[in-house]
């Protein structure tokens, strides 16, 4: 097989999108569109990715700076052929060349890949049929079926206007033929551009062979242009990994809410219920059951853990058969061992929570270490942060923290130790003991009155 080299096509303003942001670098399930195209082109394993950029370039080069990617320039937009010129300087004369649209996220590597199998010695292009052809260039054929030609709208005559079968953009061909039908493309049309397409009536007179693969999958080649576009693009995606993950046996109690921002690795029996977004790389392990309405992103959740509604994950490590939430806020850098329970309310970052500990009610943990079997009682605070720096709590194992209680930090809480509710701990409480720290006096004040809202 010959060499490969790729040219993705991602110039376009983007005008539609009514946004500063390049189209390129819209997202698509949380990837960029161009993300996507990059990702579906290094599948193919090609010697060179060449991508042609235009509006908002330096941004797009920034978001892929870690990709061994070549970037041209195209300073004025002249068309498709004229994208493809820019790039024909940096073309391997022994390759093949497949070029790709930045604005066409869904790419079909298969189909992408039956085009390269035939472009040592053939111009291949991939087109599909669509009941509404309006603005697509027309696959031309002879009477034996052969392509012709492709004629775009704005040129056809009214019987080609009639031809259901268009033009993807999506082509491959040998870099011999190519580089010498870019220097014979003029701009002698409506639009005044130089259309790449037009490589097919040149490859006709030198015969040159071309065939036209029709793929049956109108999403895998769908561009986008819209924000309208951009939804519709998004729903296609998910929809198609849910059904992936159905067809692995996750039990997903509504396929079309729910969002994967990322990957989304499952073992069995794993259930999730509607409006839940996972982001980044999650892994779920066997019988896990997300409850509706949460959101998580950079996590490992291991075998039997349950999580309620409304509960928000970052970037932290669960344990096995752990209960989390409703309404539970995990930030980064925590890890909960196994038959933890972190309720209601309750916010941890930071923090390592040993085995069989609870904290159930209306909490914040931060920077903390939580030995074995401790008890966390409602409304407890850990004090990391005087202002300047942040400091660490420790509180060891079969400790019982009273509610209302605020721990500030650096302290530690021995083994066994207990709180007593309502106490502000600024020194280390011994183990095995009772710690208290409350007001010496309580009194009440008759007559008192509130104070009355002073009206206007």
């Amino acid at each position: 097989m010959s060499k490969l080299n790729i040219v993705i096509l991602a110039a376009g303003k983007g005008t539609r999108m009514y946004s500063n942001q390049p189209k390129v670098l819209h997202t698509v399930g949380g990837k960029p569109i161009l993300g996507h195209v990059i990702d579906g082109a290094k599948s193919l394993n090609p010697q060179k990715i060449i991508v042609v950029y235009g509006f908002g370039g330096e941004t797009v080069k920034q978001a892929y700076a870690h990709e061994n990617i070549m970037w041209v320039n195209q300073a004025e937009q002249h068309g498709t052929g004229h994208a493809v010129q820019q790039a024909a300087p940096y073309l391997e004369r022994d390759a093949d060349t497949l070029v790709l649209l930045g604005d066409v996220p869904l790419i079909d590597v298969e189909a992408c890949q039956k085009l390269v199998a035939q472009a040592d010695n053939k111009l291949a292009i991939l087109s599909f049929n669509k009941a509404d052809p309006t603005g697509y260039g027309r696959i031309v054929r002879n009477e034996n079926g052969g392509v012709t030609a492709i004629v775009e709208d704005k040129d056809a005559t009214e019987a080609q206007r009639e031809i259901k079968e268009v033009n993807t953009g999506i082509m491959a061909m040998p870099n011999a033929h190519l580089l010498q039908w870019l220097s014979k493309l003029t701009n002698n049309n409506a639009q005044g551009e130089y259309y790449l397409t037009d490589i097919v009536a040149l490859a006709v007179n030198d015969n040159v062979d071309v065939v036209a693969e029709i793929t049956t999958d109108e999403w895998s080649v769908t561009g986008i242009n819209s924000k309208t576009d951009l939804s519709q693009i998004e729903r296609i995606y998910q929809s198609r990994i849910a059904q992936k993950l159905l067809q692995q046996g996750i039990t997903l109690r509504d396929p079309a809410r729910l969002d994967i921002r990322g990957s989304l690795s499952c073992g069995r029996d794993v259930e999730i219920d509607i409006n839940c977004v996972f982001e980044g790389n999650v892994t779920l392990g066997n019988n896990v059951k997300i409850a509706a309405n949460c959101v998580i992103r950079n996590a490992v959740i291991a075998d039997g853990t349950q999580i309620a509604p409304f509960t928000h994950i970052d970037d932290t490590k669960v344990g096995e058969n752990a209960r989390i939430g409703p309404y539970a806020r995990l930030r980064p850098g925590t890890t909960l061992a196994a038959d933890t329970h972190i309720g209601n309310f309750v916010e941890l970052k930071n923090a390592q929570v040993d085995a069989g500990s609870k904290i159930n009610h209306l909490s914040y943990v931060g920077d903390s270490t939580v030995g074995k079997n401790v008890n966390i009682g409602a409304g407890t605070i850990t004090c990391n942060y005087d202002g300047a720096n942040k400091y660490r709590t420790v509180i060891e194992d079969n400790a019982f923290i009273g509610s209302d209680s605020q721990l500030v930090a650096p302290v530690t809480i021995g083994r066994g130790a207990t709180i007593a509710a309502g106490s502000t701990i600024t020194k280390d409480a011994p183990a095995e003991q009772l710690t208290f720290c409350r007001a010496k006096e309580q009194r009440s004040i008759a007559g008192w009155k509130r104070p009355q809202k002073i009206k206007k």
